[in-house]
């Protein structure tokens, strides 16, 4: 829910720096409830770097970021910890532990932060299958699905505490057409359907405008764009038409200079600690 009327996140004047280059610079956007933000932008434009920030796996140089209505820039990890209970993250790779089975990397939230004891561990993890349609493959491993369906348990992990808030790190990424259609309804599901609010990182442009409310684009480590995506395809920049149209030449170069490339990293997930038991799919 809305925290006190304030919108659902607050980023403002945020700089982060690398060395002496802003790869951040004075970034300010709120996501208010119900929406869904796409932010996009070239490769190497800071977008995963943006989603880091607003997840409170790193610290800028200045600025602030506020989650419901608490800023998360000055937070310990214990205190962040609370704060990640009501968001959910869906990463670019699935990012699921291959050494357990379906359902026992969607039950990994519920046995890490809840007291629930088996029987509804476990309905829920079918539960949660069941919404990203994955029923009945609880039992097996991430190497025996394909990796749309990793994504997809992916979802369902990031789904399993019900979270207020979902983040998406190029969910559609090396999908074919059938499959971003797939991601992209599930998404839409969850946002227009349930009222989740969401924030993607993406450069598919078809599927930014299929989900979107509303789209930042980045460029030059600041916001070249910002608006519905009607505003956006509406645009008369033309960095801003070149990108979604997916064109070769325009404003944005072929060859940047290495002062100019961001050396980007995309987000990664932190480690589980060791759940408190292993959880089995019980038959019968």
């Amino acid at each position: 829910m809305k925290t006190n009327g304030k919108p659902m996140i607050e980023v403002d004047g945020l700089v982060r720096k690398f060395g002496d280059r802003a790869v951040l610079n004075d970034i300010s956007f709120n996501v208010h409830l119900g929406d869904t933000l796409v932010i996009m932008g070239g490769s190497g434009c800071g977008k995963s770097t943006l989603l880091r920030h607003m997840i409170g796996s790193m610290k800028p140089t200045s600025g602030t970021v506020k989650l419901f209505g608490e800023e998360i820039t000055g937070m310990k990890e214990r205190e962040i910890i609370r704060i990640r209970l009501r968001f959910g993250m869906l990463f670019q790779s699935g990012a699921l532990l291959a050494s357990l089975t379906v359902g026992e990397n969607v039950a990994l939230p519920l046995l890490q932060h809840t007291n629930k004891s088996d029987d509804e561990i476990q309905e829920i993890v079918e539960q949660k299958l069941q919404m990203v349609g994955l029923t009945g493959f609880e039992d097996l491993r991430p190497d025996e699905i394909s990796g749309g369906m990793k994504k997809r348990v992916g979802l369902a992990r990031a789904l399993a505490l019900d979270p207020e808030l979902l983040f998406s790190d190029e969910p559609t990424s090396g999908l074919d057409p059938i499959m971003t259609a797939v991601i992209d309804e599930l998404t839409l599901k969850l946002t227009r359907g349930k009222g989740m609010t969401a924030v993607v990182v993406s450069h598919d442009m078809t599927s930014a405008f299929r989900i979107a409310t509303r789209m930042i684009m980045l460029g030059h480590g600041g916001i070249v764009a910002q608006g519905t995506p009607d505003e956006i395809r509406a645009s008369s920049n033309p960095e801003v038409q070149q990108f979604i149209k997916g064109e070769p030449d325009g404003p944005i170069p072929l060859n940047l200079s290495q002062d100019e490339h961001e050396h980007h990293q995309h987000v990664k997930p932190r480690p589980f600690v060791r759940a408190r038991h292993r959880f089995h799919h019980k038959t019968g």
